[in-house]
């Protein structure tokens, strides 16, 4: 009980990147999505504004970093919205033994996400 204790303490983190989450979640990625889902594929957009080759020469660059960032927060944001609607969803469906191990298992689960997003990002495609 004492480490629920302790995440029940942590409820105004959790908050707060829930609301950056689902912010990023409602306003930026669906526009990277169409960007990449639709405009490129339809012809809207040039293939070789977002190619392979290009987007490396951009990450390897002095700016590269601002990229990495965006890329970091849509990703890694979304996931800790989507990590705390999952537990208040259990939460409402009043399990008892799911109420204990899901705040570990949907916070957890979103810290080794980001953390592997930082890695993949700032380590390997360095």
């Amino acid at each position: 009980m004492g480490l629920l204790k302790k995440i029940n303490a942590l409820e105004p983190l959790w908050w707060s990147l829930f609301g950056l989450g689902g912010m990023i979640a409602a306003f930026i990625l669906p526009v990277h999505l169409f960007l990449h889902g639709i405009a490129i594929p339809m012809g809207w957009v040039s293939p070789d504004l977002l190619s392979y080759e290009r987007m490396m020469s951009v990450l390897s660059s002095p700016y590269g970093i601002i990229v990495k960032l965006f890329l970091f927060s849509i990703i890694s944001f979304p996931l800790f919205h989507a990590a705390h609607r999952i537990r208040l969803t259990i939460e409402d469906l009043r399990i008892g033994w799911l109420n204990t191990i899901m705040p570990l298992i949907s916070y957890g689960g979103a810290i080794v996400l980001s953390v592997i997003t930082i890695v993949v990002l700032f380590y390997k495609l360095s």
